[in-house]
């Protein structure tokens, strides 16, 4: 005798509010599935940027020819923005006779503390959603379990003569939403641990950058005061 019951069967015998579960765990997973291949490609991309640009900057490049090559582009994203943040208002505290070397430098880490905070701000997206659904997944599931549970033993109550073959598919019913919730959550809070790492290395990388970069700035402030 046949006993094999398909996923698409136990949703099909569910109840409407297990049934309702499950699509939504289902769109929860499809939705994380989608943000994490897309973080993915977005935090790649940031590090491999990170390394070109870290290739031209101590490569000897000059910075006015460098900053000119970025800001002309038109979309400036990670550490690119950070440097033209800088360089930008540094060049324009620097034709200020009333800035110090001090205050143009102090400008400067502001202009570019704020780029990073924007920054920052972009290569979190999608994190908090991730987050979430590695947190409320479980329980969803286990909700739809439970109530799916509740219905097979009501409706066990009804009959004189109760056998395991009669309360097993409602069970394995129920059972299923969790099995979803699990699916839906595993995989978020692996990637939401993965790409919040990848994020505070990036960060930590801007950050040094951007503690080198004023640096190099306050000296060639200094000399030209000296000058």
């Amino acid at each position: 005798m046949s006993a094999e019951i398909s996923i698409l069967d136990l949703f099909l015998q569910a109840s409407l509010l297990v049934k309702f579960v499950m699509l939504v765990l289902l769109g929860f997973s499809v939705a994380c599935w989608a943000m994490i291949f897309q973080r993915r490609t977005a935090l790649n991309n940031a590090q491999q940027q990170l390394k070109n640009f870290e290739d031209k900057f101590w490569g000897g490049t000059d910075l006015s020819k460098l900053y000119s090559e970025v800001s002309a582009r038109q979309h400036i994203t990670g550490i690119e923005s950070l440097f033209v943040a800088g360089f930008k208002e540094f060049a324009r505290l620097r034709k200020s006779s009333l800035s110090t070397p001090q205050a143009v430098v102090d400008g400067t880490h502001r202009a570019m503390r704020v780029a990073l905070s924007r920054e920052v701000d972009n290569l979190e997206t999608n994190l908090p959603f991730m987050a979430t659904v590695g947190s409320i997944s479980p329980y969803i599931g286990l909700f739809g379990t439970v109530w799916g549970i509740m219905n097979s033993f009501i409706a066990l109550g009804a009959v004189k003569q109760a056998t395991l073959a009669m309360v097993a598919p409602g069970i394995a019913e129920a059972l299923v939403a969790t099995a979803m919730g699990l699916f839906a959550a595993i995989p978020a809070v692996m990637a939401f641990n993965r790409f919040s790492y990848h994020v505070e290395r990036l960060e930590n990388s801007y950050g040094n950058f951007m503690e080198e970069f004023s640096s190099i700035l306050q000296r060639q402030s200094a000399a030209e005061q000296n000058a």
